[in-house]
């Protein structure tokens, strides 16, 4: 207790107080009352400060009276702003048509999309309640006939599908494989359905149908296909101006030569741009959209639509951050489908280091999206919901956002959270790729005792895995090698895939031959576009304990529900990802091989192409060999160059003719 008076206490020490005993206030103030030097001065010291007190609130006056200005009239000012910014952009778009149209196209396209969200945008909130007041009658009407409009519908796009399939496939009978493969795994999928009766076949048939219109619109309409086409070159591009830092840090040499330095630094400058994305907002607007979608269309809930569509662009372990505070109340049914989506994709970093691999943009980022729905339609069939969801019709769930400052911060964070996942797949690398070669080693000695040589586990992968490969799609020749990829990435990861897989692809590229003696060199352009959906998704043993410990960690009470879904959504992810193989099968056009003569004629036979391997394959298969005499078939009997050419393509392939 403080003691009165002037004493000297501990609770006065303790607090830091002075101590009144020792102090001159009062000898000072008594000297100053008897007009005391020290009292001149401290007027003269009190008039000093009024006046530069004065001097300052006179300088910072216009200051004051433009923040005061600024806050009255902030609104009017913001628009100001924002109309001056968009004349601007007009005169700039203008001028940017008006040079190059062609050249502007992909501007004009964009320009287009932003407009018309800012235009619905604008309607919704000042429009959109009158509308709806008015189309009443008519949604009353319609939901009144929707029992019999609804049957007479699936009937409709049932028999437009059958008529579709029928005159599609009688050109490529082979694609009628993939569809008895998607069929095949849906069935099984059902099968291994938790509540079979209490499926929701909304949210199945609306999530596959979807599936299929993306893959129809990416891999065979022309807008489609050059549109991905033209977004996989620019995310090729955008990717390297990597090249600009890792060459000042690590040198020209090692990013060529060394693999550590040619592609994880990509992973880290994608990180970098995501977290600005995040930051300004720009990735929870296209996310929102793609889930409004998906939600209104399969009537999941905002949750786990909201985590789905997140996955499209970030990875496993990310995509749940944006519904966090959400995840404590989430039924099983919506767990199960948020970890099948982290199962189904990939993530949007190392995505950029499987495009530096030389695997096609266009159909990496294909795969992902046409993944998002057809994720959600496979969880909801192998879990459905038999809970009563507190997020059933919620039309808002708040997305969370990073607490950076600023986009300096939020560009210095997103480079220094990708340095652990750089280290996480290269200490993988490293030990998958150690693990494999002893299991290697160890299966080919167990091999060799009973007489069975080159025994590994890619064989062992190849023969198990076979049936499923062809059933996806594949020729039969080509089955073994993508079932060695297939039980690669499920049992290791998809990494190593993708790198065995480019590997087929640069050697088919440059014209090798088809066959080194009982190896087979690479697969058929059919064979690589399933094979590139097949791998795209992180549904591999390994990520098991990736999404359990992500999960965890946000909710630790929960870990008991998260690990007995977990091998659920496992199967779900890697049979998602099987079914954009079968449809990328089911909807692959060949390339059509463009005039041999012509390529003959204009090349210089300096080195080996895929080109010159088609066109010398068609060339062998036109040439007959009788009594010695060389002849051509067909288009080739009137190349006076034929035989020439032939003697060309033997120096580099076998052959009966040569």
């Amino acid at each position: 207790l403080e003691m009165e008076g002037n004493q000297i206490t501990l609770a006065s020490l303790n607090k830091g107080t002075n101590n009144p005993a020792f102090s001159f206030e009062g000898e000072n103030r008594h000297y100053e009352d008897c007009g005391g030097p020290h009292s001149e001065n401290q007027e003269e010291r009190r008039e000093g400060k009024g006046r530069f007190s004065s001097y300052c609130r006179k300088a910072l006056q216009p200051t004051s009276k433009a923040k005061h200005f600024c806050k009255a009239h902030a609104k009017v000012l913001r628009r100001i702003v924002l109309g001056l910014l968009g004349v601007a952009y007009l005169c700039y778009f203008i001028a940017a048509c008006y040079l190059n149209f062609q050249r502007a196209l992909a501007l004009v396209v964009i320009t287009a999309v932003v407009v018309f969200f800012i235009c619905w945008e604008i309607f919704q909130k000042h429009c959109g309640a009158k509308v709806l007041l008015l189309l009443c009658p008519v949604g009353k009407c319609f939901q009144k006939f929707w029992p019999w409009l609804k049957w007479l519908l699936w009937v409709a796009l049932l028999a437009g599908l059958i008529v579709w399939l029928v005159l599609d496939t009688g050109r490529n009978p082979e694609q009628l494989i993939s569809l008895g493969g998607f069929c095949f795994l849906v069935l099984f999928l059902f099968a291994c359905s938790k509540h079979h009766g209490a499926v929701s076949w909304r949210a199945v048939f609306w999530g596959l149908g979807l599936e299929f219109l993306l893959g129809l619109f990416v891999l065979r309409t022309t807008p489609g296909t050059q549109a991905f086409q033209w977004l996989g070159d620019q995310v090729q591009y955008f990717l390297g101006y990597t090249t600009a830092g890792s060459s000042f840090v690590f040198g020209n040499t090692l990013i060529e030569d060394v693999f550590a330095f040619q592609t994880l630094p990509i992973i880290v400058f994608f990180s970098c741009v995501m977290s600005i994305l995040y930051y300004l907002g720009v990735m929870q607007w296209i996310i929102l959209k793609i889930s409004w979608l998906l939600q209104v269309s399969m009537g999941t809930t905002a949750t786990e639509t909201l985590s789905v569509a997140g996955n499209i662009f970030v990875g496993q372990t990310e995509a749940p951050l944006l519904i966090r505070p959400y995840l404590a109340d989430m039924t099983l049914s919506e767990v199960h489908a948020v970890m099948t989506g982290g199962f189904s994709t990939i993530a949007g970093s190392v995505m950029g280091a499987y495009i530096s691999f030389g695997i096609d943009a266009a159909s990496l980022i294909a795969a992902s999206v046409m993944a998002a729905p057809c994720a959600l339609a496979m969880a909801k069939l192998v879990y459905p919901e038999v809970e009563e969801s507190k997020f059933k019709g919620k039309a808002s769930i708040r997305l969370s956002s990073g607490e950076e400052q600023n986009i300096l911060e939020a560009a210095s964070n997103g480079a220094a959270t990708s340095v652990g996942l750089v280290a996480n797949i290269a200490a993988n690398l490293i030990a998958f790729l150690a693990v494999l070669e002893f299991i290697n080693a160890a299966l080919r000695w167990f091999g060799d005792m009973v007489d069975i040589e080159g025994l590994t586990f890619q064989v062992i992968c190849s023969y198990v895995l076979m049936p499923l490969a062809f059933l996806m799609g594949a020729d039969w020749a080509d089955s073994p090698l993508v079932a060695e990829l297939l039980g690669i990435k499920i049992f290791l990861n998809e990494f190593v895939a993708y790198q065995q897989l480019a590997t087929y692809k640069k050697n088919r590229l440059m014209g090798l031959e088809e066959w080194d003696g009982s190896r087979k060199q690479w697969i058929s352009e059919r064979a690589e576009s399933i094979t590139t959906f097949a791998l795209c998704g992180f549904a591999n043993l390994s990520s098991i304990g990736i999404t359990l410990g992500g999960l965890s960690s946000m909710v630790p009470e929960r870990k008991g529900d998260f690990a007995s879904v977990v091998l659920r959504a496992l199967l779900t992810g890697m049979c998602v990802s099987m079914l954009n193989a079968c449809l990328a099968g089911l909807l692959h056009v060949p390339t059509e091989v463009g005039d041999c003569a012509m390529f003959f004629s204009t090349t210089n036979f300096s080195s080996t192409s895929y080109t010159m391997y088609t066109c010398c394959k068609q060339l062998f298969g036109s040439s007959v060999l009788q009594n010695g005499t060389l002849s051509f078939t067909g288009s080739w009997a009137e190349q006076a160059e034929s035989t020439l050419w032939l003697k060309e393509c033997c120096m580099y392939y076998n052959h009966t003719s040569c």
